[in-house]
């Protein structure tokens, strides 16, 4: 297991990002930086020992800056949308910036994934990463309350990405981070996602309105371009969809503390790259890079449309006005914990 460190470049005012390069002991490979906390790249090997960046990512820091749909970012305070940009606590109204037509999306105009962290690496025993640190403002695009958020990201011996989430707040306040990565398990310079096979442990899901606003209801994935129960290619139904899924599923396993649990394992044919998913998320969101259109470059490649698959482990859009849904509400003296999970491996190993 290794960390190296090293400077990625300076944002305009002239503050340091941080590059970290994580490798396990079967040369696993991660590079994580300091902005946005943003993983931008997991290399694994192929069925013929051929490493491969398995997520989206722009060539340098000064791309990253000019704006992006958060490749590989943490997102927060809120990841997904929030209807109307507001919300009640105990009968306070808050007002967040609405930056996704009339509703909030993402942590706002300036989220988490447009934020400089601190960082520190971290070893343990068949674990070595970095912990992510970041204090967010009370009223931060709306948000109340000062939280205090941490992101560790690392490697394992068993070939695994582990995300761990804490956070702490001083007045009552929602929470709900993710990682946005875009994943192409044949690697960006195989075209789109369309024949990854997909599976995802969940029988119901969110439907939406126009506005991808849930309407509060839980509806059965059978008999809809949904159902992935049973392993079925991206491509398959995703006409019937209208423009590609961008959908949050009700994971069977539900908000979970006794540790993660599968939410998903997506297989690439041609490399016979598998990754499976494993959270303590009640949800996980779908999204096949529906507006990716080829102006945005990386390694060469040009990203359209489908060349990603999102697997964004998270609580539920809009929550915070869902009583029914798991709450997001985070209070004084309570600590946030989420873990998420990526496993590599080979078909067939």
């Amino acid at each position: 297991m290794s960390i190296e460190r090293e400077l990625f470049g300076k944002t305009p005012a002239g503050a340091e990002v941080e590059l970290f390069r994580l490798t396990n002991r079967h040369g696993l490979r991660a590079k994580i930086m300091s902005y946005g906390a943003t993983l931008i790249a997991l290399e694994a090997p192929d069925r013929h020992g051929q490493l491969t960046n398995l997520t989206l990512a722009l060539d340098s820091l000064a791309d990253y800056l000019k704006g992006h749909p958060c490749l590989g970012s943490t997102i927060g305070r809120y990841a997904n949308r929030i209807a109307l940009g507001r919300f009640a606590i105990d009968g306070v109204e808050y007002r967040l910036a609405t930056n996704n037509g009339p509703n909030h999306i993402h942590g706002g105009i300036r989220g988490f994934d447009k934020m400089l962290w601190k960082a520190q690496p971290l070893e343990r025993s068949g674990f070595s990463g970095v912990v992510f640190s970041y204090e967010s403002a009370d009223g931060e695009e709306g948000y109340p309350g000062r939280l205090l958020a941490q992101a560790t990201y690392g490697l394992t011996d068993a070939n695994e990405l582990r995300i761990e989430y804490t956070a702490a707040c001083d007045k009552p306040t929602v929470v709900n981070l993710a990682n946005h990565a875009y994943w192409n398990l044949g690697g960006a310079q195989a075209g789109d996602v369309l024949g990854h096979r997909l599976t995802i442990e969940a029988d119901s899901y969110l439907p939406v309105d126009a506005g991808l606003i849930p309407t509060g209801e839980v509806k059965p994935v059978k008999g809809t371009p949904l159902d992935f129960t049973e392993p079925g290619t991206v491509g398959s139904r995703i006409q019937q969809t209208g423009y590609g899924y961008d959908h949050c599923f009700v994971l069977r396993s539900g908000p979970r503390r006794s540790g993660p649990a599968l939410a998903a394992r997506v297989e690439e044919p041609h490399s016979g790259r598998v990754m499976e998913v494993y959270t303590t998320q009640p949800g996980i969101q779908l999204y096949t890079a529906n507006f990716l259109d080829a102006t945005l470059h990386g390694g060469g490649v040009a990203f359209g449309r489908h060349f990603g698959l999102c697997l964004e482990t998270q609580h539920f859009p809009d929550s915070p006005n869902r009583p029914t849904f798991p709450s997001t509400v985070l209070r004084p003296g309570e600590k946030y914990e989420q873990i998420t999970v990526h496993k590599f491996g080979l078909q067939g190993a």
